[in-house]
Parts: C-alpha cells; sequence; structure tokens
C-alpha cells in the first residue's frame, strides 16, 4: 500500500493549445512553458508527489500534460471550469488573463485540496466509446437542423438534403463502431447489456449512458442524480418556497436519459404506473418525465453496482 502524501506544494496551470501558463503557489512565480510532450516531461520531472497540479479541462488540449504528470506520479486535478470561474468571482475579481487564471487555480487546488479527486487515466475502451458517443450526438443534433432547413422551400433546398443524407451515413458508420466496440466482450459490454434489461435503454441510449456516466455504481443515488443534473434543488428564502428545479449536470446524459424516459413512460410497466400517479397528483409532463429520467438513472446505477460487487466475490471465490 502506497504511503499517503501530504501536498504542500499548489500549482496552477492555464492550459492552451500551444502554451500553458504555469503559476508555483510557494515560489511563488509565474513562467509559461510549450503544450508540447519534451516540455511536458521536463516540467514532470521538476515536480515531486507533494505537488498538486490543477488545471482545467480545455477541450482535450490538457490531455497531453495529465499524461506527463501520470507517468511521473504527479498528483493532478482537472477542475470544472464553471466551478473556478465562480471561485474566482467570489474573491471580485474581475480581471482575466493566461497567468491570472493559473494563479487562481493555484489557489483553487490549495483551499479545496481535501475536496478535490485527483485525476486517473480514463479506461481507453471507455474513452473511446465516449468519443464515438458525442460525435454520434453532434451529427443527430446537425442532422435535425439541416433536415428543418431542407423543408423551407429556397435556392438551397436540395444542398440541404443532401448534407442530411450525408450525415446519416456518418451516424451509420459511427453506429458501426459503437457495436464493433462492444463486440469485443469487454466489461464495457457487460454494462451496455445490464441497462438493455431496463425497459427504455435501447441500442442507443444505452452505450451513450455508459459511456457518459463512468461514475455509475460507484456513487450513491443521490450523487449520481446531482451528477447528471436530475436532482431538484430547493429555491425557498423566508416565507417563499418556489418550485423546485433541476440544474447544471452534463448535458449530453441527460439527452439520452431523456429518450429512455420518453420510452419507459410508454412500455414499461413500473415505470408506467410511476410517471401516471405523477400525473395524476398535478406534476407537470416534463416534471414527471424529468423524475422518470431520475428514477431510470438510479435503477441502472444500483444494477451496475450489484453486477460490480458479484463479479468482484466471484473472482476473490
Amino acid at each position: 500500500m502506497s504511503p499517503i502524501v501530504t501536498v504542500s506544494r499548489f500549482i496552477g496551470c492555464d492550459v492552451g493549445k500551444a502554451t500553458i501558463a504555469v503559476h508555483d503557489a510557494a515560489a511563488p512565480r509565474s513562467w509559461e512553458i510549450d503544450n508540447a510532450p519534451a516540455s511536458l516531461a521536463a516540467f514532470a520531472a521538476a515536480l515531486d508527489p507533494t505537488c498538486l497540479v490543477v488545471c482545467e479541462a480545455t477541450g482535450g488540449y490538457e490531455a497531453a500534460l495529465l499524461s506527463a504528470l501520470l507517468a511521473r506520479r504527479i498528483p493532478a486535478h482537472r477542475a470544472d471550469a464553471r466551478k473556478v470561474k465562480a471561485f474566482i468571482k467570489s474573491y471580485g475579481v474581475l480581471g482575466k488573463s493566461d497567468a491570472i487564471d493559473a494563479k487562481w487555480l493555484a489557489r483553487y487546488g490549495h483551499e479545496r485540496d481535501a475536496a478535490l479527486p485527483r485525476w486517473r487515466a480514463p479506461d481507453k475502451a471507455r474513452a473511446t466509446l465516449q468519443a464515438l458517443v458525442l460525435a454520434r450526438q453532434d451529427l443527430v443534433a446537425a442532422r435535425a437542423a439541416f433536415h428543418n432547413r431542407s423543408q423551407a422551400p429556397t435556392c438551397v433546398t436540395t444542398v440541404h438534403a443532401d448534407l442530411v443524407k450525408a450525415i446519416d451515413c456518418a451516424i451509420a458508420r459511427l453506429d458501426t463502431d459503437i457495436a464493433g466496440l462492444l463486440s469485443q466482450g469487454s466489461e464495457l459490454a457487460g454494462e451496455v447489456e445490464l441497462l438493455r434489461k431496463i425497459k427504455g435503454f435501447g441500442k442507443t441510449n444505452a452505450p451513450a449512458i455508459i459511456a457518459l456516466m463512468p461514475e455509475l455504481g460507484s456513487l450513491d443515488r443521490r450523487k449520481v442524480a446531482a451528477l447528471a443534473g436530475l436532482a431538484p434543488h430547493p429555491r425557498q428564502s423566508g416565507a417563499r418556497d418556489a418550485y423546485r428545479a433541476t440544474r447544471g449536470g452534463r448535458p449530453a446524459a441527460k439527452r439520452a436519459l431523456f429518450m429512455a424516459a420518453l420510452v419507459a413512460a410508454r412500455h414499461n410497466p413500473q415505470i408506467k404506473t410511476f410517471f401516471n400517479r405523477l400525473l395524476a397528483n398535478g406534476k407537470k409532463p416534463i416534471v414527471a418525465i424529468t423524475a422518470v429520467m431520475r428514477k431510470l438513472l438510479v435503477i441502472a446505477n444500483a444494477k451496475i453496482r450489484d453486477h460490480r460487487a458479484q463479479t468482484s466475490s466471484q473472482q476473490v471465490s
């Protein structure tokens, strides 16, 4: 078992496509490095396990930095940009530059250290599935937009119709790639099949949920609902108690769950009864569907948790 190392040095990294602004809060000093393998390897080699490097998710440009840190076993945290921005605003800071952001990322790590999960390299198969699923969602949205435009009697109607056909072909290729990945009999395939046994999840949204919610099976029902943005938040002040609403979460995962909820509300007997009871009690249809989304996610979370526990026990015995 590895000894617990106390973090005493916090380093913020504002990642860009070509360069990374770095701030070492212990020095304190700021500098810039190239976002290139050689520079990142040298940067990681100069650190030790008492450091915590904090960066934001930056469209994938942070991946090389995190990989270099992982190779040297340097703790790192990939922060949610919205949380960091709210943290900076809470101090009344209005200025913004790469150096300023790096400095505040280091401070964010220092103040939130105990609550920040350390970054772990994603499972390669799951990362591939996630990329395929997100690309498919983007194409589905683009297809809907071009299909709507193709209905208008304009001089470019045929162009839009041709684009729809091209997007259909691209989506079909992605579906083939997803099916091929899941046909390899990996742990992902088992989890997808487990979800498909829940009426509502199909061949499209089951892989999407597994890819976009990798935390399934490792969190309790409240935390997993909050992570997906499906937990109702109170809005109460004094005598005012406003309607509770969901917010935040992962839009891509919510889209997949929404489609699953529509199917389950019609064809899953247990969910259908639950949905109709909510409507009978005066709930708005969108509120009832959101509750169904949350219920499906909680059921999926429990099934994957139990499946993993059973698999572990079998391996031990």
